[in-house]
């Protein structure tokens, strides 16, 4: 799936990314049926408190959230814990919801996947959406649970159909991959273009890929784009690094290399090792950007040190050639070696034609 294909641009190489789509996401939410935002006053605790120990179960949860929270209270997991059971015995979902992400985090209880999933499961058969996206999880992941694909596909889809972003997301990968579910690239469109339209980062990529790859969806390069600016404009890495690419070489959009540095330093800024090479590649040949071979082996380098095994080979060359840093023999061999421990061809025939020499 993250397989790379690479061309030659002026003797350095460049990364062109294979399409593969972002993985299944698990994120452990924390919801709230009622809204205590503002800070809480010690007399309304009072009240809650006064309310809870008469067995009113929504104060109980409202208590135990000012336990969680330290809000018009000292912050005391283990009484939070106390008072989410009581209000979660009454059967109240969102106490039963946090009493089962206490046990999963281990707050105010000894951490415990079984109990965690055996009150997610209590909110979940409520109708709870998180409840049900986390009880997916649980059986994806086998925790807690007997891992079970068809069973995560269920509760994902409890909590898509009711709007649930993340788990409209997940509802999609799956789809995609055909896990838990026979395989269906037109309903993970539908579900990532569900997750998408309500601004998830996550989902408007994967849209993105699925228009660019042509894959249960017409291929359409132009609206590849628009996706991943959409993802890009939330600080998504691997949508600035295809925003990038995009109009590095025009495709869905009017070739534009200024741009193409923009979203590539924006990727590169973030750790994407395949965006920090084609920035250095941008400024070793003047693309976009004042040609400056100091700053093309400053980016190469961040890659490298990554294991990027092209920009391992593109610093090598570098230090052979004396192009932004002083030539060093020694350095250049020292960064072929790291590439050619990869695989990498070019810098084994570097290593190769030293041998022969």
């Amino acid at each position: 799936m993250n397989n790379k294909n690479f061309h030659a641009v002026s003797g350095s190489v460049r990364m062109v990314r294979s399409l593969f789509s972002k993985t299944l996401l698990f994120l452990l939410v924390i919801c709230f049926s009622v809204s205590l935002q503002a800070q809480v006053s010690k007399e309304q605790v009072r009240e809650w408190r006064a309310e809870a120990e008469q067995g009113f179960a929504d104060a109980q949860f409202n208590l135990g959230f000012c336990y969680a929270n330290g809000q018009g209270v000292t912050k005391d997991e283990k009484q939070a814990v106390f008072w989410y059971r009581k209000a979660a015995e009454q059967g109240y979902a969102d106490a039963q919801f946090n009493l089962g992400q206490c046990y999963r985090n281990g707050e105010g209880v000894t951490k415990d996947d079984t109990q965690a999933v055996f009150w997610y499961r209590k909110a979940a058969e409520q109708g709870l959406a998180d409840a049900q996206f986390n009880l997916g999880d649980c059986y994806y992941n086998g925790r807690g649970v007997t891992e079970d694909e068809t069973q995560a596909v269920f509760w994902f889809r409890k909590a898509a159909e009711q709007g649930h972003a993340k788990a409209q997301f997940n509802l999609g990968f799956l789809y995609e991959f055909g896990q838990g579910v026979t395989k269906d690239e037109k309903q993970a469109v539908f579900w990532y273009r569900k997750a998408a339209e309500q601004g998830f980062a996550y989902a408007q990529y994967n849209l993105g890929q699925c228009y660019r790859k042509g894959q249960g969806v017409t291929k359409d390069e132009t609206q590849a784009v628009f996706w991943y600016r959409k993802a890009a404009e939330q600080g998504d890495a691997d949508a600035q690094f295809n925003l990038g690419f995009c109009y590095d070489y025009g495709l869905g959009v009017t070739k534009d290399d200024t741009q193409a540095v923009f979203w590539y330093r924006k990727a590169a800024e973030q750790g994407d090792a395949d965006a920090q090479l084609n920035l250095g590649a941008c400024y070793e040949n003047g693309q976009g950007v004042t040609k400056d071979e100091k700053q093309a082996v400053f980016w190469f380098r961040k890659a490298a040190e990554q294991g990027h095994a092209k920009a391992q080979f593109n610093l090598g060359l570098c230090y052979e050639n004396g192009r932004g840093v002083n030539k060093d023999e020694k350095q250049a061999v020292f960064w072929y070696r790291k590439a050619a421990e990869q695989g990498d061809a070019d810098a084994l025939f570097r290593l190769l034609r030293r041998q022969i020499k």
